[in-house]
């Protein structure tokens, strides 16, 4: 287990010193510019004090838009709230799986097949009957899209009768049931073009005006059939981190996402919600040697000193995990050692004592890699102990933690080189041959399958490591396979490691896993946004899952 105290890590703490410092600079710089902004938005303003649209309109800045619009079946929906639309099953505060659309779910003896009924009586909010016709349709149009949402395991759905809907699978897979949690059904007869942009559901909200680029209003769904939300108007501002900032202090904005090194600061009449969520970052290490072998796209694949798994070992135990939650997310988050931390397929026996250099520089020389010339990078048969980190250059997070790696690993000899990259690039064209900063985090297991089973020939940045390990697919394979989640965690948790094998840092050492981020958020004071599930990664509006339960509690 790591320990409780850590010490202090020489250069990178530097390194965390002179980052802080800049911020700081930079924060001063962006607060006089906004102070200036503020005084001349109150001067073309007569009354900050209430808003025009009143205190029941509830005004949330979330982040960018979804510019491809709101439409389930391509992907709306896939990490957070879908809103407008109802889906079969949800996840409550703890996780557990319950009841929305569907009444009853359950799956066939050959594993094979889902029977699902769904509520009798239930409209879209157009007033048009959603029955088992509009389920099926929405889950063979999404197996065709062939969009973020991967439903190439689906044969077909077929319809029993009105409220009835059979899920046939290609092969076993437990982990289907998430689509059940995430994809929102949509009306057969009006998913036509240009849908996601007027979207029809039968969810709690219903869009009423969406201005691309600025805004998008809802209102409560009278035909709702579950919870009837408390707060009737939500408008979503879509606006730049230092707008939307501005905005909350104006008195503006109700619930305000924030980047963790903005959640330190204080902003009148609101209050700090900090989320715990899976939403993490850790280094995808390739896996095999460079041999001069491509992808059928012609991306070149591998890295010669990444190859060997003690480099992987020594920068798993070198990091220091805590230091970089202090130093990079404010505290804001807890260090990473897996890609599934704190859900029940996590397996504890994965954790282990990080920031230990010791054991580190004892791994690299006991594998042959010593510094010879006395440069500060060890050596091996001619290899230097040196890789390239690439990370999206718009982000600063991924930036700080490439940065400070790379600090922590300068003391045992190994020289990683931070680098910047647009991300489509990074996951077009370097993903197979590089040390990638790269962020997942899901509700479930199924993440576990794509990051770490043996793939084809073109995995993108599934896997894109090509690690591959026969104990650890049979683990995998055999969970997909199992009648239950129940019944599969022990297999998820064996693919982690059984004592002598796996792909978490005791077995394999496949990733370097870093952070666990905290998603932080300013909301209204008068705003009670009730107990929030731990968050996926950061993609929707994740936040707003438990959205019919938020009440305002001011007079």
């Amino acid at each position: 287990m790591p320990s409780a105290r850590r010490a202090p890590f020489g250069c990178a703490s530097a390194w965390i010193y002179r980052w802080n410092v800049k911020r700081l600079h930079l924060r001063i710089v962006l607060t006089t510019v906004l102070a200036l902004w503020l005084l001349l938005l109150v001067a073309c303003e007569k009354n900050q004090e209430k808003r025009a649209d009143g205190p029941k309109t509830l005004v949330l800045a979330l982040g960018e838009e979804n510019t491809e619009g709101y439409d389930p079946t391509l992907g709306w929906g896939s990490y957070g709230n879908p809103l407008f639309h109802s889906t079969l099953l949800k996840r409550d505060a703890e996780l557990n799986i319950v009841p929305d659309l569907a009444v009853t779910w359950e799956l066939d003896n050959s594993r094979l097949v889902w029977r699902i009924k769904i509520r009798p009586g239930v409209h879209f909010s157009d007033g048009s009957p959603l029955t088992a016709k509009d389920v099926a349709y929405t889950f063979n149009t999404t197996a065709k899209a062939g969009g973020i949402r991967d439903l190439s395991n689906l044969e077909r759905a077929e319809v029993v009768d009105g409220i009835t809907v059979l899920l046939r699978l290609r092969r076993p897979d437990i982990t289907f049931i998430q689509h059940l949690i995430t994809l929102g059904i949509v009306p057969e007869k009006l998913h036509k073009a240009g849908y996601g942009r007027h979207p029809i559901g039968s969810g709690p909200y219903v869009m009423v005006r969406w201005d691309e680029g600025q805004q998008m209003i809802a209102e409560a769904n009278p035909r709702y059939y579950g919870k009837v939300p408390e707060i009737k108007h939500l408008i979503f501002r879509f606006a730049s981190e230092d707008a939307a900032l501005a905005a909350a202090r104006a008195g503006e904005v109700d619930v305000l996402g924030v980047p963790s090194n903005l959640a330190t600061q204080e902003i009148d009449g609101m209050k700090l919600h900090v989320v715990k969520s899976v939403d993490n970052r850790g280094l995808m290490f390739p896996m095999v040697p460079n041999t001069g072998a491509k992808t059928p796209r012609g991306l070149a694949i591998g890295n010669n000193v990444t190859a060997d798994i003690a480099i992987r070992k020594a920068v798993n135990y070198a990091i220091d995990r805590q230091a970089l939650v202090n130093g990079v997310l404010d505290g804001f988050g807890r260090p990473a050692y897996g890609v599934v931390d704190d859900l029940p397929w996590d397996n504890k026996e994965i954790r282990f004592r990080d920031n230990d250099r010791q054991r580190a520089e004892v791994i690299l020389t006991e594998a042959g890699w010593i510094d010879t010339d006395n440069d500060g990078v060890r050596e091996k048969q001619g290899l230097r102990a040196e890789f390239t980190i690439l990370y999206n250059a718009k982000d600063s997070l991924r930036l700080g933690l490439a940065l400070a790696v790379a600090d922590m690993l300068k003391p045992i000899g190994i020289k990683a080189v931070p680098r910047g990259e647009n991300w489509d690039r990074i996951k077009n064209e370097l993903t197979h041959a590089f040390v990638i900063v790269y962020g997942f985090g899901d509700h479930s297991p199924l993440e576990l399958y794509k990051l770490y089973h043996s793939n084809g020939p073109e995995p993108l940045y599934w896997n894109a490591g090509f690690y591959a390990n026969p104990t650890v697919d049979g683990y995998l394979d055999q969970a997909m396979a199992a009648a239950s989640i129940e019944e599969a965690i022990p297999l998820w948790q064996k693919a982690q490691w059984d004592g002598k094998t796996g792909f978490t840092t005791p077995g394999d050492a496949a990733w370097a896993w870093m952070v666990n981020l905290d998603h932080t958020y300013f909301v209204n004071k008068c705003l009670d946004v009730g107990k929030s599930q731990m968050e996926p990664h950061g993609h929707g509006w994740p936040i707003t899952t438990n959205i019919n339960d938020w009440k305002w509690i001011c007079e």
